[in-house]
């Protein structure tokens, strides 16, 4: 009985620690998002914020909500492709689904979303959450690979896109663009030897105990997959020209609010600023606050005030309307699908703690 109890102590405290690295990693999140938030609205008169605010052209900025859902049905169109080595012809419905029930738990639990999104398709379409997973890590490879593609072209085009973030940017430019073009290079090579890759560095279960690597082998196989569209060469053009398409949807839901305020109007900013103003923020999702809360608003008001040089409480004012139609429109849509597809707040948990125990 003794013996019985000490494991299932031990059991206990193995089953813990994933649920308290979930903790930890939210209240960082929240945190990151407390110290952004405080450096974007720092000396701003909320009065005079108040008054940008009720100034802007509404009707211009509903817009914004018909591009928001049109890059998440461009995102999941491109998914459908990721995942047509696992299974074909998925409900678009179900896709959509997962894609924004996904997108909405990272606007509260950073990260949980990429774990969401194979969960809850796993569940409606009855394949592999772990290849679906799988699918996700590839998606997040092309990414990377036009985020770096749209860094290297910005930096050539528009030469002090960084000045306001690095000193002595016009000396560093080429060591980026180096850096920048080398990355993307490294996520093309990932795209098509990612099986092989993963394969080598998989050989480490061979140190594990037998039926831990059992387990471990059978998880890999399946993620390995999706590693499988690499080899679908009649998906390459549609997989590139809806990456492309999505990255000109982001820049549009920029662009098109330039016109809802009168200070940014008198810029005459061109689309091209827009995709500026995108690679920057895009920094801003990679950092782990919830929905890039603070971290949006403060690299964005920043780069409009110190490269086109905007007025602060514009900027700002730019930088919540932009964010929070896309945040509201998120949690709307993905809330609708979780209480529709009957997803639990519990299984949220458990996808997280899984995840950090991954």
């Amino acid at each position: 009985m003794a013996q019985k109890s000490s494991t299932s102590v031990n059991d206990d405290r193995r089953s813990m620690t994933p649920k308290l690295k979930a903790l930890l990693r939210t209240v960082i999140g929240f945190l990151l998002a407390v110290v952004f938030l405080y450096l974007a609205f720092r000396g701003t008169s909320l009065s005079d914020l108040w008054n940008s605010l009720l100034g802007a052209n509404y009707l211009l900025v509903s817009l914004l909500i018909p591009v928001t859902i049109i890059g998440f049905w461009l995102r999941m169109l491109r998914w459908e492709y990721l995942l047509s080595p696992i299974k074909s012809n998925m409900s678009r419905r179900n896709l959509f689904s997962a894609v924004m029930i996904g997108y909405m738990v990272n606007n509260v639990l950073p990260r949980v979303g990429e774990l969401m999104r194979p969960y809850v398709i796993g569940r409606l379409e009855n394949i592999s959450k772990s290849s679906a997973f799988g699918s996700v890590v590839v998606e997040r490879i092309l990414d990377f690979m036009t985020f770096y593609l749209l860094v290297v072209l910005v930096m050539v085009l528009y030469p002090g896109m960084l000045d306001p973030f690095i000193n002595y940017f016009h000396f560093s430019r080429p060591l980026l663009i180096t850096v920048a073009a080398t990355l993307f290079f490294l996520f093309v090579f990932l795209f098509f030897k990612g099986e092989p890759v993963f394969k080598v560095l998989s050989g480490v279960s061979r140190i594990l105990p037998q039926r831990t690597r059992e387990k471990v082998d059978r998880i890999r196989d399946s993620f390995l997959s999706a590693f499988g569209v690499a080899k679908m060469r009649e998906h390459f053009a549609a997989i590139v020209i809806l990456s492309l398409l999505l990255q000109a949807t982001y820049a549009a839901g920029l662009y098109i609010p330039f016109f809802a305020f009168d200070a940014i109007t008198q810029l005459n900013l061109d689309f091209g600023a827009s995709v500026v103003l995108l690679t920057i923020s895009s920094i801003a999702y990679v950092l782990p606050a919830p929905g890039a809360m603070g971290t949006y608003h403060s690299l964005l008001t920043l780069a409009l005030v110190n490269l086109y040089n905007a007025d602060r409480v514009a900027a700002l004012s730019f930088s919540i309307v932009t964010h929070e139609v896309g945040y509201i429109v998120t949690m709307i849509v993905g809330l609708t699908y979780f209480l529709k597809d009957h997803v639990r707040v519990s299984e949220v948990t458990l996808q997280t703690a899984e995840g950090d125990a991954r």
